[in-house]
């Protein structure tokens, strides 16, 4: 049993504390717009000061190298629009009702309010970190994941575990929030006796699922955890240890193909549940297309094998029929 851990990211732009006050004070400026139709249709608009937060955004946005500062003051003076926005959209609430919204827009109405909240906290409270951070508004269930990797050090998406049998690829788990991936090995290995009956000879995973509990696991149930001792450096001259590192290979080589053939690197759907399906249909696809090739080799062996049997019946016909000397070929 191979088994690991990805991220499926999601088709959004990188995400900046200055593009989602940039965008969260759009969405504000369109609400106010719908609910005066509905509430005050004959009167003036309320003032928003659209063009001006419009122009001081761009301003901040263009700059090509933007200073702590300069983005700091153009974070705090979105901040009060949105502010403002949201104490005018209160009072046409109040005279039209938040019924009078449409379901999109009153689901961009309680996005907005979240992403409010939190980047005030970020900017006056002084706090680096946040529970259920909101990095995109048209997508807020995605979340950041750290992956230190080298080409994005964190990526916004959905992250998954995945196990590997014999080249067939099995989703254990997909989630939005950020998680440790060694609390899913005694899961994955249960889901492999649920399959075959039996618990696996070895696994093979990287450091991240070598822990004290996970080793405890596998030792009470006779499975070999690949790995040296918890304490020891990776790099150990080991023949063991060196072929668990090349058996644990192929999951990594599945996880590029999926990203790089199936659009596992990119999800474009937009919500969470079509986003996990369209995770489970490109396991699936990868999947097919290696039992497809399994099977398209096993029949090209078929018809090699019964060509040359074909081959040999018909020449040791004809010698049988040159030794009685008749005059029929084949």
């Amino acid at each position: 049993l191979i088994i690991d851990a990805t991220c499926a990211p999601a088709d959004i732009t990188h995400p900046t504390d200055l593009k989602l006050v940039g965008k969260a004070r759009e969405k504000t400026e369109v609400i106010i717009d719908c609910l005066h139709e509905r509430a005050q249709p004959k009167s003036g608009k309320p003032r928003t000061y659209r063009q001006r937060a419009r122009r001081e955004y761009l301003k901040a946005a263009k700059t090509r190298r933007l200073g702590s500062r300069q983005r700091n003051k153009t974070i705090k003076k979105q901040l009060n629009y949105i502010n403002r926005n949201l104490k005018t959209i209160s009072n046409l609430a109040d005279q039209a009702g938040l019924r009078a919204l449409p379901r999109t827009l009153y689901r961009d109405l309680l996005v907005v309010d979240t992403v409010h909240r939190q980047q005030r906290q970020l900017y006056f409270e002084g706090k680096r970190r946040i529970a259920d951070r909101i990095v995109s508004i048209s997508q807020p269930h995605i979340r950041p994941i750290v992956r230190s990797k080298v080409q994005a050090k964190t990526e916004f998406g959905a992250k998954v575990s995945l196990s590997l049998e014999e080249g067939l690829c099995y989703l254990e788990r997909f989630d939005f929030d950020s998680y440790n991936e060694s609390q899913d090995l005694i899961a994955q290995v249960e889901s492999y006796k649920q399959r075959h009956g039996v618990y696996p000879e070895s696994v093979h995973a990287d450091n991240t699922y070598r822990n004290s509990r996970n080793r405890r696991y596998c030792r009470e149930h006779g499975i070999r955890l690949s790995g040296g001792a918890l304490r020891q450096p990776t790099l150990i001259h080991d023949k063991q240890t060196h072929q668990d590192l090349i058996d644990r290979v192929p999951i990594e080589g599945k996880i590029g193909e999926g990203k790089r053939r199936y659009s596992l690197g990119r999800v474009m759907t937009k919500l969470a549940s079509t986003s996990m399906t369209s995770v489970a249909v490109i396991i699936i696809a990868m999947n097919l297309a290696k039992l497809l090739r399994q099977a398209s080799s096993s029949l090209r062996f078929f018809l090699v094998d019964g060509f040359f049997l074909m081959t040999k019946w018909v020449t040791n016909a004809r010698f049988r029929e040159d030794l009685r000397g008749s005059p029929q070929t084949v």
